[in-house]
């Protein structure tokens, strides 16, 4: 009795038979809770979000949890018996034919290790593919022997997608990065090559000036850049610039005389937050910005004598301070300034600082005015037109002889800048090829007395009258859109800054 009650009490307590194998049984009086322990392995492989299947050593499908048919697109008992090589691993992504000898699940069970898969893909019901990665363990019997292998696998179609989204965003910031290279490359020939001949002319005094520029390039010497309003001191600049060693960091620009004195020491050395009102950020200074390559300031002699000492600390030791803050920022920058002032006569009167100016005035560059080198006069205005005809989308012929002499008499108190206006304002005014340069030339307030009258007087004289008669064309206004520094295509300070030095005053005569 004690023998048949023990086999009944074997075969009552038999874990469940799943993945094909039957597990060694353990004695109830040995182990009692085997039963519970076969229950719960078998609700915790059906609860399992990957699939798992079990096969026997002929590659039969002894076990699918719910997870794993699924994926596949079978119902359980679709896969149950059957060679699952042959219904889910037939073929390679490209439709080769996956020879069941090559498969690394059959291995598991062939020489006893794991076997871990990343790149293939198994094959649903309706014939589409998805791509796994999955893991063959080979199962081994009481006595050792390989009795198949059970295969846990997860679909990883959502991590490809995302792997091939960041290869298609990698590829496009490196064909954007080799674009913006080629773009920087090809702007670097054009300006490397193009530095000095995009000065038009080809007179004596220019030619003088452009030497000057190649001689100081090269070097890491301050430049001081003289010359009148409108004569292009920002092209010489920039030429500075491009032929430097520099040319592969940033050209930083400022114009001393836009800015109110109280902004211009943030924008030259930055500020700290709450440095002062409105301050709600750090913010970095043109020479942090200009770091490694170069600074251009244009109208220093308008920079205020409380600033023009922490800009001599910059030129002198290369270290600054942002207001508000107490850092010593060390910084390695080249500076190229810019000035239609006599600096000289402003240290003699006590408004700029000797010390500074022998600092800046390392070597000068003086730029010639248009009056002293009419002869680009001619390849200046076919400059313009050219360019005018493009932007304005006119068909534009050449300017007749006559209006030629006329550009080459005239004066040019604003320069190439008054030039270039006049060209754009005949442009606009054409209404067939022909420019009718007269009629720009006459439009202007400077033409006072005619060209017989401009012609007996000095060059002081001229500019004066030029700049009085804009003036009461305006009725004495020097700001906005009608004023008279618009006119004249000058900053506002440099305006007044020009009528102190010729005794222009609204009750002058």
């Amino acid at each position: 009795m004690r023998r048949s009650s023990v086999g009944r009490h074997r075969r009552a307590f038999a874990p469940p038979t799943f993945l094909g194998f039957k597990p060694r049984v353990v004695e109830p009086e040995r182990d009692g809770g085997a039963h519970a322990l076969g229950r719960r392995d078998e609700l915790i492989l059906r609860c399992a979000g990957e699939g798992i299947y079990g096969v026997d050593r002929e590659g039969i499908t002894t076990f699918v949890n719910p997870a794993g048919a699924a994926m596949v697109g079978y119902r359980p008992e679709e896969l149950m018996g059957k060679l699952s090589h042959v219904l889910i691993h037939h073929s390679f992504a490209d439709g080769e034919h996956y020879e069941h000898t090559r498969c690394p699940i059959y291995a598991a069970f062939k020489d006893g290790a794991v076997h871990t898969v990343r790149d293939e893909v198994f094959w649903r019901k309706d014939g589409t593919s998805f791509p796994v990665e999955y893991v063959s363990t080979p199962i081994r019997g009481d006595e050792g022997e390989l009795i198949g292998a059970v295969v846990t696998f997860r679909d990883v179609t959502e991590r490809h997608e995302r792997e091939a989204a960041l290869r298609e965003a990698l590829a496009e910031v490196e064909r954007l990065k080799e674009k913006l290279q080629e773009e920087n490359e090809y702007l670097r020939d054009e300006i490397s090559g193009h530095a000095l001949s995009n000065m038009i002319g080809d007179s004596a005094s220019l030619g003088r000036a452009k030497h000057r520029v190649e001689q100081v390039a090269p070097t890491d010497a301050t430049v001081l850049i003289l010359g009148e309003t409108g004569v292009g001191k920002e092209l010489f600049a920039r030429a500075i610039h491009d032929l430097s060693g520099r040319r592969e960091h940033a050209l930083i620009k400022l114009n001393c005389a836009a800015l109110p004195s109280t902004l211009i020491e943030s924008e030259l050395f930055g500020h700290e937050k709450g440095s002062f009102t409105g301050a709600t950020t750090r913010r970095k200074g043109r020479f942090e910005l200009a770091d490694g390559g170069t600074i251009f300031l244009d109208e220093v002699g308008e920079l205020p004598l409380e600033l023009q000492a922490k800009l001599l600390r910059v030129l002198q030791e290369g270290e600054l301070e942002r207001l508000g803050g107490a850092e010593t920022i060390s910084v390695d920058v080249r500076v190229v300034a810019a000035t239609n002032r006599d600096l000289a006569a402003m240290v003699r009167a006590g408004e700029f600082r000797d010390d500074l100016y022998y600092r800046l005035n390392v070597f000068p560059i003086d730029v010639p005015p248009l009056r002293e080198r009419t002869d680009d006069i001619p390849a200046l205005t076919e400059h313009f037109v050219q360019r005018l005809s493009s932007r304005l989308g006119k068909v534009l012929g050449d300017v007749s002889p006559a209006c030629m002499e006329a550009l080459v008499r005239y004066p040019w108190p604003g320069n190439i800048r008054e030039l270039e206006n006049v060209i754009e304002r005949a442009a606009i005014l054409a209404v067939d090829q022909t420019l009718p340069v007269s009629d720009a030339l006459d439009a202007r307030p400077a033409e006072v007395g005619g060209e017989a009258e401009t012609g007996s007087r000095t060059l002081e004289e001229v500019e004066r009258r030029h700049i009085q008669s804009v003036l009461e064309h305006t009725s004495w206004r020097i700001e906005g859109d009608k004023g008279a520094a618009r006119i004249l295509d000058l900053h506002p300070n440099t305006l007044r800054s020009r009528m102190k030095k010729l005794g222009i005053r609204r009750d002058a005569t």
